[in-house]
This record gives structure tokens, C-alpha cells and sequence, in this order.
């Protein structure tokens, strides 16, 4: 591939233009002109920008570094000519988060697309390599001549010195054995650990539905005994519907008897209660206010026997009397005799009319004595203390005898109610026995245990039907052993697969081991020849490992030192030498990738400028070099 032409609006470049011949084309032109944004301008045409780098601390994305500075969208032209044929390539933006996404590549002068070339593979398709070994290889940046290490490129490079093809590596053969054991075990996803749990979701559903299948088994049989347990008690509820009929009938007989009695006895009470009521009424005694107590009646006879002794006890006047003779003797004999004697006659007169007051008085104690005690008898009804007590007597057993009644009346007719609700409820009782004998309602009648019996046949018979739902939503047996079974012959198949691949891997490793042996010896041996030639024979051996790092040896000296204790210009030229060899070794041949130099010979003395350039003309014979530099080599 050769560049003829590119145009760029991109970065500080607007609508500005450059044109390329084959061989080495050398831009001159001052710093900050704009030499590195035109070689990330070609890199750009060809891989286009990657729109998913994010902006980090001291880095910036392309997308952004390269923004126009005009604040026009990002856009350009590249025109080259592959295999004789002038192809116009263009890239534009439509959306600013996604510059020069939009692509196109055409015959130049035909309009005619060039077929199979789009943005994606645009680089790759004419470079014949990868974005990432083009930047370590045929494109070196400012400050970025230097080679770092990368799986691509050194798979290339060592490829090419084992065997001379593209097409045929160890390494290659042996990462694709690699990729096919992680697609069988280690990937995530991986086949036989997919197989793996699929067998054992397959035997766990298997294990699910034999115990499920265990399960209904124990509770058919558990069924089955419970219902033979419920036609069991059935049977003989049949058997006692007789016997319960005939006693419940008998029990309501016996009830219906026995509240008659009772009703009999409650209307006996009643009578004997009324006539004892009516006696006790129509005795004198009832109608006192209050009527006569124990208590009352004892008083009264006190008091009775207190009256009956006042009124017995006698008033004599014979004291009087003889007072009174007294004193009409001593009248007598004081007027005929002693007239002093008159004092004592009408003391005798004074004491004479106090006894007969007394006299009086006790009279009329003995008179009301007299009526109270009458008024006591009176009340009861009696002439004498003994016919007052017999009367009492009598009104008190008309008493007991009414209140003894009351309390038979009482109990019979608690008794009568008691039996009256006994009867109700064995009516009642007697009409559900009665109403069960006929068989109206079975299972409204059937006993504690058959309705627990019954009641586990229910639960029994629920959980059977939860496990038929439960492995029919597993699946059917059968199907799931066929899949199992085709699983595990599958798994076989595989991991006979995985063992052999296994095997090769092993088989492979001792012939890696030697063509990754002859890698760095190759390079650095070509980089070496093109070392020595720029430092004109002082430097006359380079050792690169397989991370690139590079020591170097003088000519004639027996130890390589580190680049460290190199000058900046010779450095530079060792990494040129290193990126020359890079180049020759892993670039194909067919595509002839350009070669890009941003600044590369900056540092070198006039001398050793010259000697690079030399040789970049030599192998501008080859493929096409672009050198950007701020000063004339020549």
C-alpha cells in the first residue's frame, strides 16, 4: 500500500492537504506545525478513533485531543494505491459523541465502492496487520520509538522466524487447543461444566420425583387403611341406629313420666300449701299487727305473769282502821283529860288520811294490772295464761305447718322445672337420634372418630394431589432419564475431547519451547545489522527478550549493558534499529504496510542522521516511508 494523498480537518488541521510519493518522503517543518497530528490523522483514517477511551488524569482520548479547533466536525480523505488501484477513502462525522464513524471507500474516478472494505477492517485490510501491532511496529510516534511487548506481535515475529509463514504457528495451534480446553471446562459457560450441572439438575429432577413417587406410595397405603378404618365405623354407627332409637325413646318415656310425677307432686304442694294458708288465716292470732312472735309472745307472758301478780296482791284497810280509832282515843281523852293529847290525835288523823291515799293508790295499781292483763288475754283470744299459751301454740303450728308447705310447694315446682328442661332436651336429643336413625344426614351424625378419620382422608387425599402436581411439573421420568442419558453420552464424548486436547496441549509444549527459543536470537540479530550500520560498527550486538527489553554490546566487548548508560541520540537509534527489524519481521510482505516516523532522528549528531537515513532509503525500496521532522536531515 502506498499514500499518495490525505486531507484533514482534525486538531489544529483544517481542509489542509499533503501528498506522498513511493519510497521515502521526508516533511520538513517546524515544531507545533502539526507534524504528529497528521501521523494520528493517517493512523485515524485507517482504524478510525476508538469512541469508547475515556478521558483519566494526564491522558486524553483522541476523540477529544484531535477534536478541529475550528469546531468543525472531524472529517478527511486519505487516497492510496494496493495493488496498482488508486482507492479514495473517506471518514466523516454525524455525531459528535462518535467522530468519523461514517465511512466510505471508493475506486478513485469510478464512484464504485471498493467491495468488503468498511471502517472496521479498513487498517487491517490494507496494512495486513492488527491497530495494535501497526503502533508497534511501522508507526512510531513522538517520544514513542521505543517497542513494548504484545501477545499479537510477538506471536507474528516468532511465527515468521519458526516457520517462515503467517499461516502456520505453534503458538496459534497451541492457543487454539487452549481456547477449545476453556470452551470445554475452564470457560465461563464451558461445556462439560454446563453438561455437568445439566446431569445434575437432571439427576436432582430424577431424585425429586422417586422420592415424590416414594411419598405417594406411603400415603395410598395410608389412604387406603384410613378409609377401611372410616367403612369399619360406619358399620357399626349402622349397627347401634337401633339400639340408640330404642333408648333414646325409652330415655324420653321415663323423662315424660317422671315430670308428671313431678307435675302431680307440684299440684299436691300447691294444695297443701293453699290449705295451709287458709288455716293460718283464719286463725285469731294471724290478724294481730304485728303478728305474734316467739319473741313477742314470750314478753307477753312475762308481762302477763307480772300483771297476774300485781293484781292478786290485797289491799287491807285494818291499819287505817286502827290509826283511825287511835286518834279519835286520844281526841276522846284530850278533851276530857289532857288537852296536848290533840297533837297527838291529829298526827294520827294526818298519818290515818296518808293510808287510806295509799290505800287508793294501790287499788288503781291493781285495776290497770287488772285491764292490761285482760288486754294481754284479749289479744289472744283467751280468758287465762294457759288457754294464751295454747293458743299460741296452735297459731304456731299453723305457721310451721304453712311455711313447710311453702317450701314443698318450692322444691316441687323446682323440681317440675328441672324436669320440664330435662324433657326439652331429651325431646330434642330424641328427635336427632331419631332423625339420624332414619339416615336423613350420615355425616352430620358420624362420631369423633370417624370425622377425624374422615378429616385425614381429606388431608391424605390433598397431598396427593400436590405431589401429582408437583412432579408433573417436573416432568415425565422417562423423558428426563432419556436426557440424562443423552447428557452423560454427551459428556463422554466431550471429555474424551478435553483429555486428548489435554494430551496435545502437553505435546506441544517442548515444540513451543524451542521456536519461542529462536525468537529473540532472530531479531536481534537483523535489529543488530541495522544498529551497527547507523553507529558506523561500535555497536555490534543487541539481546532482545520476549518483553522487548533490549541490552546492548560493543563492538569487541563481552558483556551487554542496559540502554540506561546509552546517550539520548544513541538510544533512539537503537530503537529504531529494533523498530526497522520489528518491522521486517512482522509486517507481511503482501500488503507492504507504510512506515510512519514522527521525529524519530531529533537527537542524532549530523553523522549518525545521515547513516539512518541511508538506510531508510534502502528499505524505502521496499515500502513506502513517511519521516515528519522539525529539521532537514540531508
Amino acid at each position: 500500500m502506498i499514500i499518495n494523498k490525505v486531507s484533514a480537518t482534525f486538531g489544529k488541521l483544517s481542509g489542509e492537504s499533503l501528498e506522498f510519493k513511493d519510497g521515502l518522503n521526508v516533511v520538513c517543518a517546524p515544531n507545533e506545525s502539526g507534524k504528529s497530528t497528521w501521523c494520528a490523522f493517517i493512523r485515524a483514517m485507517l482504524y478510525g478513533i476508538d469512541s469508547s477511551e475515556r478521558q483519566k488524569a494526564g491522558y486524553l482520548p483522541d476523540k477529544t485531543r484531535y477534536a478541529p479547533w475550528s469546531g468543525a466536525a472531524m472529517q478527511g480523505s486519505m487516497e492510496v494505491n494496493v495493488g496498482g488501484r488508486d482507492i479514495c477513502i473517506s471518514r466523516t462525522t454525524k455525531q459528535k459523541n462518535y467522530p468519523m464513524r461514517e465511512f466510505s471507500a471508493e475506486y478513485a474516478g469510478t464512484n464504485v465502492a471498493v467491495e468488503g472494505l468498511n471502517s472496521a477492517n479498513c487498517g487491517e485490510a490494507l496494512t495486513g496487520v492488527s491497530r495494535d501491532v501497526f503502533r508497534r511496529s511501522a508507526f512510531v510516534e513522538q517520544d514513542g520509538i521505543g517497542v513494548s511487548a504484545s501477545p499479537e506481535l510477538e506471536k507474528r515475529i516468532a511465527t515468521i522466524v519458526s516457520t517462515g509463514e503467517e499461516g502456520c504457528s505453534y503458538s496459534e495451534a497451541d492457543e487454539r487447543l487452549r481456547i477449545w480446553l476453556r470452551k470445554r471446562r475452564y470457560r465461563r459457560g464451558g461445556m462439560l461444566p454446563e453438561l455437568e450441572d445439566g446431569m445434575g439438575a437432571e439427576k436432582r429432577r430424577l431424585e425429586e420425583l422417586y422420592r415424590f413417587a416414594d411419598e405417594r406410595e406411603a400415603l395410598s397405603e395410608k389412604l387406603s387403611e384410613s378409609l377401611r378404618r372410616c367403612d369399619s365405623l360406619e358399620r357399626e354407627m349402622l349397627e347401634s341406629r337401633k339400639t340408640a332409637r330404642k333408648d333414646a325413646l325409652s330415655a324420653l318415656h321415663d323423662a315424660r313420666s317422671e315430670r308428671k310425677a313431678a307435675e302431680e307432686d307440684c299440684t299436691a304442694a300447691q294444695r297443701r300449701c293453699a290449705d295451709a294458708r287458709e288455716k293460718l288465716c283464719d286463725d285469731p292470732l294471724y290478724v294481730l299487727d304485728p303478728k305474734p312472735t316467739q319473741e313477742s309472745f314470750d314478753a307477753d307472758s312475762a308481762e302477763l305473769t307480772k300483771l297476774s301478780a300485781e293484781a292478786k296482791r290485797k289491799v287491807s284497810v285494818l291499819p287505817a282502821v286502827c290509826v283511825l280509832v287511835l286518834a279519835l282515843i286520844c281526841a276522846a281523852v284530850a278533851v276530857m283529860t289532857e288537852p296536848l293529847l290533840l297533837i297527838a290525835a291529829g298526827v294520827l288523823a294526818l298519818l290515818c288520811v296518808l293510808i287510806f291515799v295509799r290505800i287508793g293508790k294501790r287499788k288503781q295499781t291493781v285495776r290497770e294490772s287488772q285491764r292490761k292483763k285482760n288486754a294481754i288475754l284479749e289479744r289472744y283470744s283467751a280468758q287465762t295464761p294457759e288457754e294464751m299459751e295454747r293458743s299460741f301454740l296452735r297459731y304456731t303450728e299453723k305457721l310451721s305447718d304453712c311455711r313447710n308447705a311453702e317450701k314443698d310447694r318450692e322444691s316441687a315446682e323446682q323440681r317440675l322445672r328441672e324436669l320440664t328442661s330435662r324433657l326439652e332436651k331429651t325431646e330434642s336429643e330424641t328427635l336427632s337420634i331419631l332423625d339420624f336413625a332414619e339416615g336423613d344426614s350420615t355425616a352430620a351424625y358420624i362420631g369423633r372418630q370417624l370425622a377425624a378419620e374422615r378429616q385425614l382422608c381429606d388431608s391424605i387425599s390433598a397431598r396427593l394431589n400436590e405431589l401429582k402436581g408437583a412432579a408433573a411439573a417436573v416432568g415425565d421420568p422417562l423423558v428426563i432419564g432419556s436426557r440424562l442419558m443423552e447428557m452423560q453420552d454427551e459428556y463422554r464424548e466431550i471429555n474424551a475431547e478435553y483429555e486428548a486436547i489435554s494430551l496435545a496441549v502437553e505435546t506441544l509444549k517442548d515444540a513451543d519451547a524451542e521456536i519461542q527459543s529462536r525468537f529473540s536470537p532472530a531479531l536481534g540479530k537483523l535489529a543488530a545489522e541495522y544498529f551497527s550500520r547507523m553507529t558506523g560498527g561500535k555497536y555490534d550486538g543487541l539481546l532482545i527478550n520476549r518483553d522487548f527489553s533490549v541490552k546492548v554490546r560493543e563492538n569487541g566487548a563481552s558483556v551487554a549493558v542496559d540502554t540506561a548508560y546509552l546517550s539520548a541520540g544513541t538510544e533512539d537509534l537503537m530503537y529504531l534499529a529494533v523498530r526497522l527489524a520489528v518491522c521486517r519481521l512482522a509486517l507481511p510482505e503482501t500488503a507492504v504496510c507504510p512506515l510512519i516516523l514522527d521525529d524519530t532522528l531529533a537527537n542524532l549528531d549530523p553523522e549518525r542522521t545521515a547513516a539512518a537515513m541511508s538506510l531508510l532509503r534502502e528499505i524505502a525500496k521496499e515500502r513506502q516511508v513517511i519521516l515528519f521532522t522539525c529539521r532537514d536531515p540531508e
